[in-house]
């Protein structure tokens, strides 16, 4: 495998997380537009796409394959974490 596979390879291994993140914080932007105005979009998605990386890459060490069914959850389970971490933790604490 040369530099450009590997380069390949891992974008493809942390796309998900930062697909998720992006359109997480989208989203949740979009819904709770009151709520959040206080708190911008970027914060929100570094927030929701780290949360996201960081449990894709604890299912791929758990489970030792990436794309199991039980990392996209635990992802989606630390994505709205982050993003009430992130966003009303934040705004009124």
């Amino acid at each position: 495998m040369n530099a450009m596979d590997a380069l390949w390879h891992l974008a493809n291994l942390v796309a998900p997380a930062l697909g998720l993140g992006l359109i997480a914080a989208s989203l949740s932007k979009l819904l709770w537009r009151r709520a959040l105005a206080p708190v911008a979009w970027r914060h929100l998605a570094s927030w929701a796409t780290g949360a996201a990386a960081v449990a894709l890459l604890a299912g791929l060490v758990l489970t030792g394959r990436d794309g199991r069914m039980a990392t996209y959850a635990l992802m989606v389970l630390a994505t709205a974490a982050a993003l009430w971490w992130a966003g009303f933790r934040q705004v009124r604490g």
